[in-house]
């Protein structure tokens, strides 16, 4: 599902700007992240290891300088240690959503607010966003289409303690097709259509492919997004029809590699999906239509599957709202989003490997952790969606080494409790400790203030 806002283009300097003003007033006004306390104890009640897919007893994490220094069974904190008492929770690895798009948010005034809107508004608003998706308790996310490279602005700002929120791994600009679902001028009369190229996303050919991934390796984003199909939210006729070619999406795709770029695919049709797999992607998103083939080529390449649950069950229940969307988009939403659940209950049973993400903006930023219910609700075990949310989306990420477990030499990226999520699921709404970089955000239920 493609995001409406992606269509408001308006330059990147006056993003920056827009989230450099914030560091002028009050609570935000400092210029460098928050330093982590010499030595932090955390006194979990449970902690669950990721990596072995277990949930272990008493443990106690032992933080330094932002980083695990040692994770030993009891409870019992060095001498010095700051110490935090979690006895009552279970502590679990910093979540990552591998599928958001923090600098927008749906309303039903969307479609007429990108033509009054600028683009700094939408980077304003998205300091909140992030706000809410680290204090739900996402540390990391990826970031998988914006309309200027805003979302990289909001990650320097995050990265330079500015601004508090998740560590941001951005597409920038999604690539696609004229008229297809990165197009932002879907929709438009005539005479504010435009004919877009490369370096607006818009590629047609391989030639076109390759200068769009330049054209990103230059701006500085951190991986790359293409559609190679239709989608829900813009306002073109079909959501699943194939709009890329097999040998545009492997020039993207080569070129992507070379410059050390993962590749995710919106797909929803299972042509698309087909083409995305064997044409190389590193993730396949939504995955609506997949089929039995598309698995099993899935499988046998080591493709990732992230199937925003969530978004699609939002936009089902709102297309049932009055106006809420415009026509066209509503009966897209109708006949697509009730699908997504059982592909991917399908998707585990074939063994696919699957990652988190849910599309966030797509439904209210903060919410994420309503995916967890409905990918159980799928038929997948509590277990396999939290590892989902960790171990397996640090590994598409490539930042296993760094992310995905609480473990020695790892970043100190820790999140708790009220219960053991694999009894009730459900608890995974209710985090109530967040601490990334060694930094606690939340504790108590409750945002803790850390000057910024």
């Amino acid at each position: 599902m493609r995001y409406s806002f992606i269509k408001n283009r308006i330059t990147t300097a006056s993003i920056s700007a827009g989230i450099a003003a914030l560091g002028c007033t009050g609570a935000f006004a400092a210029t460098e992240a928050p330093a982590a306390p010499s030595v932090t104890a955390l006194l979990c009640g449970h902690m669950i290891d990721t990596a072995a897919g277990k949930v272990l007893g008493e443990t106690t994490i032992v933080i330094e300088a932002g980083h695990v220094r040692e994770v030993t069974s009891g409870s019992q904190a060095p001498a010095g240690a700051t110490v935090i008492d979690l006895k009552s929770q279970t502590c679990l690895p910093g979540l990552i959503d591998s599928h958001t798009h923090l600098t927008g948010q749906t309303s039903r005034t969307e479609y007429v607010d990108r033509y009054h809107w600028n683009v700094a508004d939408y980077a304003i608003r998205s300091t909140v966003y992030a706000r809410r998706t680290l204090l739900a308790g996402f540390t990391t996310v990826r970031n998988l289409g914006d309309s200027a490279n805003e979302s990289a602005a909001l990650r320097n700002a995050i990265n330079a303690g500015i601004v508090p929120g998740p560590r941001i791994y951005t597409a920038g600009k999604a690539i696609g097709s004229t008229g297809g679902h990165a197009d932002p001028t879907d929709g438009y009369r005539q005479d504010l259509a435009k004919d877009l190229g490369a370096v607006d996303g818009i590629i047609n050919g391989p030639e076109d492919a390759v200068k769009a991934v330049r054209e990103h390796y230059k701006l500085g984003d951190d991986v790359i997004k293409i559609m190679p199909s239709g989608g829900v939210l813009d306002e073109g006729a079909s959501g699943d029809n194939s709009q890329m070619t097999l040998e545009e999406i492997r020039a993207v795709v080569t070129t992507a590699h070379d410059y050390g770029f993962a590749v995710a695919a919106h797909a929803h049709g299972a042509e698309a999906i087909k083409r995305a797999v064997m044409g190389g992607v590193d993730s396949i998103e939504h995955g609506t239509y997949m089929d039995a083939e598309d698995m099993k080529l899935m499988v046998e390449r080591g493709t990732y599957y992230v199937p925003t649950i969530i978004a699609g069950d939002f936009v089902a229940r709102q297309a049932k709202v009055p106006g809420y969307y415009p026509a066209q988009i509503a009966a897209k939403a109708i006949a697509i989003g009730p699908l997504i659940q059982a592909t991917a209950g399908r998707a585990y049973k074939a063994h696919v490997k699957i990652a988190f993400g849910t599309d966030a903006a797509v439904y209210p930023h903060g919410e994420n952790a309503h995916e967890f219910e409905l990918m159980v609700g799928a038929g997948i075990p509590p277990m396999y969606a939290i590892q989902a949310a960790t171990v397996n989306a640090a590994n598409l990420l490539r930042h296993d080494k760094e992310l995905g477990s609480v473990a020695a030499g790892k970043i100190a990226d820790v999140v708790a409790v009220p219960g053991n999520p694999i009894d009730d699921i459900s608890i995974m709404k209710r985090v109530s400790f967040v601490m990334k970089d060694g930094v606690v955000y939340k504790l108590n239920g409750v945002p803790v203030d850390t000057a910024l």
